[in-house]
């Protein structure tokens, strides 16, 4: 197996691109790619600075250090959601990966800025707790990109997270998150633009970037992740893929060519009939609070152990094959 644009000895096989490639050429391979959805998707603009979204796994770390090659300004942040053990190792490997290359991290402790943590609020609102978690990171990395001037937030969403997400969201057709469902969610009053600058590029792939880069990440998945349907999702996805390769990407850039803009006026219109939560001022759907302080309303106070599911490993990537798996 040689490689596709040196014709060396290749240490990865991409078969969604029937294309392999050697380390230099692969890693050349990963920048182009995140280039192409920079700029296809116009997610930033010449100057601008970005927040990245930080956790310790494989895919914030690589699209940090990513976006560093290229030349932006990229500097990281890292939320405590006071999970136990696997915290404390993804907010180590993250201050680890930031000292070791001198680059700026902000860091938010939930439990010690806003009174709860994710089990609490999870046993506080006996909802899933991945949905408090990502309530809570979404409202934090908004309120942190427009304290400190970042007018653009990048996190980590790899094409195997896109497409399970809309995998989802279609079976229930959810309309408005539909209508969000896209690389780049635009600047609005009270709101930073998101973008998902790792949308062309799968999970392996990710994972292989950190290991030809020597980026060294956290392999546990989060233990409060057992039963996300996301994760069934990801499965079925590859499934298919491993029968058809680039059946995930067909399926996500298909939807975001042709189907998209059939949902994006619903989203449009909730954005449009927000109001001001009265205790942060952040743009809300109720009149009186946000979802963020409703969830703190509820969690302040809270101590609930952390029930560990089974323990899911992400996957480190392997030179040789670029195979999607489950892990995230």
């Amino acid at each position: 197996m040689k490689c596709r644009r040196c014709g060396q000895p290749a240490v990865i096989d991409v078969r969604r691109h029937n294309a392999a490639f050697c380390a230099d050429c692969f890693v050349h391979h990963c920048r182009e790619q995140v280039k192409r959805a920079i700029h296809d998707f116009r997610m930033v603009e010449p100057g601008q600075r970005i927040l990245v979204a930080v956790s310790g796994g494989k895919d914030s770390l690589a699209l940090w250090h990513l976006l560093r090659e290229l030349d932006y300004e990229a500097d990281g942040l890292y939320i405590g959601q006071g999970i136990g053990e696997y915290s404390d190792h993804s907010r180590a490997a993250t201050v680890a990966f930031a000292d070791e290359r001198g680059w700026k991290l902000h860091e938010i402790d939930i439990r010690g800025e806003y009174g709860f943590d994710i089990p609490g609020a999870a046993h506080a609102t006996k909802r899933a707790p991945c949905g408090s978690c990502g309530l809570s990171k979404r409202h934090l990395f908004n309120k942190a990109a427009l304290d400190h001037g970042y007018p653009v937030v990048a996190t980590g969403h790899n094409l195997d997270d896109e497409a399970a997400v809309l995998l989802g969201n279609v079976l229930r057709w959810e309309t408005g998150y539909l209508g969000r469902q896209h690389p780049v969610l635009p600047e609005s009053p009270g709101f930073a633009r998101k973008v998902k600058p790792l949308v062309r590029m799968g999970e392996r792939e990710m994972a292989a970037y950190c290991v030809i880069q020597g980026i060294d990440y956290i392999v546990e998945e989060c233990p409060m992740a057992a039963g996300n349907k996301h994760l069934g999702y990801k499965d079925v996805l590859n499934g298919l893929e491993e029968q058809s390769p680039g059946s995930k990407a067909a399926f996500l850039f298909g939807f975001l060519e042709r189907g998209h803009e059939h949902f994006a006026a619903t989203a449009g219109e909730e954005r449009d009939a927000l109001g001001r939560c009265r205790e942060c001022g952040s743009p809300t759907s109720n009149d009186e609070l946000c979802a963020f302080c409703r969830l703190r309303e509820r969690a302040q106070g809270v101590d609930a152990p952390v029930e560990l599911g089974p323990t899911r490993r992400r996957n480190r990537g392997h030179a040789r094959s670029a195979r999607p798996t489950s892990a995230g």
